[in-house]
């Protein structure tokens, strides 16, 4: 390619550019790509809530591990600058591990879990509906369901059952941007931050009957996720 057609390629490019108008009242706007959970997972010691040494604190913490998956975004713009959103993404599933318990049969994977995070929020973006670049900050509620909670093998040989983790209601935030490619194609990047809590319970009859520890699990993730968007 000589030097004119490329300055006229470039010329084209930049004229374009503002034609790509980005979001107005009524567009509905749909986003996919790869999304991470990362808990924060801070917990509290473990606990031994029922049975004959109900009381019984065990020390240690739980942690859970990040997963990766299919994420959606679902959005309707009520004005120019306002716009709700829906967060939705196909189950997410993290190992929990035990650490430094004073039972060392309990240390290591206790057992995993999945979990549904939707999240509907209220979005503003700040700038012209002319502009290409569209940041964005956020706020809304998520709730967590959480489901198929299995022990490890090694739980289970150890005494283990009855594993449960409890779905849980918290506020969520988020920080985002979209470039438009052209008329209806946006990229997509953003970040939020979920306050989600629960409470695992587990029961081991072997230590003594009707046993069953507790453990608190503020797993308050960061969540990211970067993908393409397409606007009708």
């Amino acid at each position: 390619m000589n030097k004119s057609l490329l300055s006229a390629s470039l010329v084209a490019l930049a004229l374009a550019a503002p034609l790509a108008h980005a979001h107005e009242a009524g567009d509905i706007i749909l986003r996919a790509g790869a999304i991470t959970v990362n808990p924060k997972a801070d917990s509290s010691s473990v606990k031994v809530d029922q049975g004959p040494l109900a009381g019984t604190d065990l020390g240690g913490k739980a942690t859970m591990d990040s997963d990766t998956q299919l994420g959606l975004n679902f959005a309707y713009m009520l004005t120019n600058n306002w716009g709700i959103e829906l967060l939705a993404a196909t189950p997410f599933e993290h190992d929990v591990k035990l650490k430094g318990t004073a039972l060392p049969a309990a240390n290591g994977k206790l057992g995993s879990l999945k979990h549904l995070p939707p999240t509907l929020s209220v979005v503003y973006y700040p700038l012209d509906s002319k502009s290409a670049f569209q940041p964005y900050v956020g706020a809304g509620i998520n709730y967590t369901w959480i489901y198929d909670e299995s022990l490890s093998s090694e739980a289970k040989s150890a005494g283990f059952s009855n594993f449960k983790a409890k779905n849980s209601w918290g506020l969520a935030w988020q920080v985002g941007a979209d470039y438009m490619l052209t008329e209806h194609v946006m990229l997509n990047a953003q970040v939020r931050y979920i306050d989600i809590d629960t409470r695992a319970t587990v029961e081991n009859n072997s230590i003594a009957p009707g046993t069953r520890a507790k453990v608190n699990v503020d797993v308050d993730p960061f969540v990211y996720m970067v993908g393409l968007g397409y606007k009708f």
